[in-house]
């Protein structure tokens, strides 16, 4: 007796949605199931490109690879994108492939893509994104792991809707990154992981909405602390701090503060002592709190503030 194939009867939406979740090859092979099946594939709403699409590409295929990642972007009539992803392990830019990483992620905000995730590596000093990057409205989440490259933010930034922004890997100007937080207006979510902070004077976090801040830099022997962080985010919930102590910290009232991380470095001298019980007393709002300092000095004056 032949079983009734009740996943094809499903309304086409739901048969997207379903595809969504599974890597891109077997979502592409469902296409040979009939003739409805045969064109779903192009409406999946979450594209990520991983190491396992790529294993066996060869030199002869590659040209068909970039041709059905245009198409897959580009295909008439496709639904509005959740997620556009290209996952680590892969060299997307180097001289051998060359993929139009560029055009990929235009092809993304054409459609209207709510987050992108991009880990890149083997792109030198700079990494250069598309302009329009920075100006999308549809995007509510930006993920960028740049392996060591500097970040560009162009001097025409917007990003009206963005709620996360979370750089991973990355060398981080600080007044180009001042630029692009300051004109992320419903920014919630905040996060520099092992990122290095250069040519910074200031660090300005200056956003009403945020409820998670993450500040996790990379701590190296010839890196400069000489930047003052100033954060006025009076509903952050949760506050992480990884960094050599700042040369000050100017941080408005956390009312609404319910845990912080706090791990501080290079703890060396007086001024050092004075700028790190300024960051102390600054989260002194704060419930529960995890403190963790190089070199123990003289900090009763700022710990003493939470026995009040």
């Amino acid at each position: 007796m032949c079983s009734e194939d009740r996943i094809s009867i499903l309304p086409d939406h739901i048969l997207c949605h379903i595809l969504s979740f599974l890597p891109i090859k077997e979502a592409v092979r469902t296409s040979i199931i009939s003739t409805k099946w045969r064109y779903l594939f192009a409406s999946i709403s979450t594209i990520e490109f991983d190491r396992c699409l790529l294993s066996g590409l060869t030199d002869r295929n590659v040209d068909s690879f970039k041709n059905f990642v245009d198409r897959l972007l580009k295909f008439p009539d496709q639904v509005s994108l959740d997620c556009f992803r290209l996952s680590d392990g892969i060299s997307w830019n180097d001289e051998d492939h060359d993929f139009d990483v560029s055009g990929w992620i235009c092809a993304a905000l054409c459609r209207g893509v709510r987050e992108i995730d991009l880990h890149l590596d083997n792109l030198g000093d700079v990494l250069t994104l598309p302009a329009v990057l920075f100006t999308c409205h549809s995007l509510v989440t930006l993920k960028l792991n740049a392996e060591g490259s500097k970040i560009e933010v162009p001097s025409d930034v917007c990003l009206g809707n963005l709620k996360t922004l979370q750089l991973r890997n990355s060398v981080v100007d600080g007044d180009s990154i001042n630029r692009l937080i300051s004109n992320c207006h419903v920014l919630e979510d905040l996060a520099f992981f092992e990122c290095f902070l250069a040519y910074a004077r200031e660090l300005n976090i200056q956003t009403p909405s945020l409820k998670i801040l993450v500040l996790e830099f990379d701590v190296v022997e010839y890196r400069g602390f000489n930047y003052v962080l100033v954060i006025n985010a009076p509903n952050l919930v949760y506050f992480q701090y990884t960094d050599a102590v700042a040369e000050g910290y100017a941080l408005s009232y956390m009312k609404s503060l319910e845990k912080a991380d706090i791990s501080i470095y290079r703890f060396d001298s007086s001024d050092c002592e004075t700028s790190a019980t300024h960051l102390i007393q600054g989260i002194c709002t704060v419930r529960s709190l995890s403190l963790t300092i190089d070199e123990v000095r003289n900090l009763a004056c700022g710990v003493s503030t939470f026995c009040a």
